[in-house]
C-alpha cells in the first residue's frame, strides 16, 4: 500500500520546482465560516462541521503542481473538484489555506493584481464553451486579447497561430453554430492558449462530447501539450481520462484528497478502499507506461518506435506486426530505451 507524505513534509518541499502550491486550503459554505474553523481546529470533522450549519466543499488539502506537467483532479460528482480548481485561481474565495503562484499566496493579491493574474498568467476552459455567438472564430479566439488592449494586427496574429495550432487553420470566418461540439471546443482551448498562459486550467473540458469526439480531443490535447509543454491542472471524473493523460492523479472524496500519485501509484497500490474499488476494474496494461516497462538501449535500434509516455497497452499492438523491440523516445524524439515483446507479453499475462 501507498504511504502517503504527511501534509507537513508535503507543506516544506512543495515549493521545490512547483508552479503552484495550495497549502491547507479549506472551502466551507455558510455563516461565520471563517470563524468556527478557526474554533474547531483539528475537531473540524464533517459531522462537526455540519452541526454548525456549513458545508465542507473542500478540506484541508495540500498539493503541488509541478512545472510542465498534467496534474489531474478526479472524482466522483460533488466530491470538490471543481470548487478546488476555482479556488486556486480565487474564482471562489478560500475560507483559510495558501495558494502559491511563484512562491506567492495570492489570498494577498488585490482584486485588481488577481484580474490582471488570470488575463495574463492563467488560461481556463471549462465544460461549455462559451463561445460569443455573434462573434467569429477569429475574433472569439482574439477576444481575450482585445480585453488586455494588445492591438489589432497583432492579436489577429496570435489567434491566427492558435487557430491552426488546434487544427481549425481554414475555418476563421465561421460562426460557433457552424461548427462541431469537438470544433467549438478547439476554439475555447485555442482561445485560451491565445493569452499564452503559464498555468492552464481545465474543468470537464471534453465531458459534453460523444466519446469519439472525446476521444480525438484527448489525442490532441496529448498533442498540444507535446509541443506547448504547459503547466496543466485538467480535472474529470472520468478514470480512463485521468490515466491516459496525467502524470500525476489526486483523487477527492467529500471535498479531502484520498491519494496522490502516478496513473501507476494510484492504481497497482491504492491508499484507501475508496481507491481500490475506483481503480478495481481498471487493465493494468492501460495504466503502465512505457518508460516504466523499457529496458536500457543497448544492440542495434529497433525500426519501431513508441512514446515514453504510451501506455503498455497502446504499445501493444505494435509487437503483432513482428516486432521483437521498440525504440522508445522522449517527446523531443531521443531515444531513452527500448521496449521488448517479451516483456510486455509478460505483463500483460500477469494482469
Amino acid at each position: 500500500m501507498t504511504e502517503l507524505p504527511a501534509p507537513d513534509a508535503i507543506s516544506a518541499n512543495a515549493a521545490e520546482g512547483a508552479k503552484l502550491v495550495c497549502r491547507n486550503l479549506w472551502k466551507l459554505f455558510g455563516p461565520r465560516a471563517r470563524e468556527t474553523l478557526a474554533a474547531l481546529g483539528d475537531a473540524a470533522t464533517p459531522e462537526r462541521l455540519a452541526a454548525s450549519g456549513l458545508v465542507p466543499a473542500v478540506r484541508d488539502v495540500t498539493l503541488s503542481v509541478r512545472e510542465g506537467e498534467i496534474f489531474v483532479i478526479m472524482g466522483l460528482s460533488g466530491s470538490g473538484k471543481s470548487t478546488l480548481v476555482r479556488l486556486m485561481s480565487r474564482l471562489v474565495e478560500p475560507t483559510a489555506g495558501e495558494v502559491l503562484f511563484h512562491n506567492r499566496d495570492l489570498l494577498s493579491a488585490s482584486d485588481a493584481e488577481m484580474i490582471e493574474i488570470r488575463r495574463h498568467k492563467m488560461g481556463m476552459v471549462f465544460q461549455h464553451f462559451a463561445l460569443l455567438p455573434h462573434l467569429t472564430v477569429l475574433d472569439n479566439v482574439a477576444f481575450p486579447l482585445d480585453v488586455q488592449g494588445v492591438p489589432r494586427a497583432e492579436r489577429e496574429a496570435r489567434a491566427r497561430k492558435m487557430i491552426a495550432l488546434v487544427g481549425l487553420g481554414g475555418r476563421e470566418s465561421s460562426l460557433p453554430r457552424q461548427l462541431s461540439g469537438g470544433q467549438q471546443q478547439r476554439v475555447g482551448i485555442a482561445r485560451s492558449l491565445a493569452v499564452e498562459p503559464e498555468l492552464w486550467f481545465l474543468d470537464e473540458p471534453f465531458s459534453a462530447l460523444d466519446p469519439l469526439i472525446r476521444r480525438e480531443m484527448q489525442d490532441e490535447f496529448i498533442r498540444l501539450q507535446s509541443v506547448l509543454k504547459k503547466t496543466i491542472v485538467f480535472i474529470t471524473h472520468d478514470f480512463d481520462e485521468a490515466i491516459r493523460l496525467a502524470d500525476r492523479i489526486a483523487i477527492m472524496k467529500d471535498g479531502a484528497i484520498v491519494q496522490q500519485g502516478t496513473p501507476e501509484e494510484i492504481v497497482l497500490q491504492p491508499a484507501t478502499d475508496y481507491v481500490r474499488e475506483f481503480t478495481r476494474a481498471v487493465p493494468r496494461a492501460k495504466v503502465v507506461r512505457v518508460a516504466t516497462a523499457m529496458r536500457k538501449a543497448s544492440g542495434a535500434e529497433p525500426a519501431g518506435t513508441i512514446s515514453a509516455r504510451a501506455t503498455i497497452a497502446e504499445a501493444a499492438p505494435k509487437f503483432l506486426e513482428g516486432a521483437t523491440a521498440l525504440r522508445v523516445t522522449d517527446d523531443d524524439g531521443r531515444t531513452v530505451g527500448h521496449l521488448i515483446r517479451e516483456d510486455v507479453v509478460a505483463l500483460m499475462l500477469g494482469g
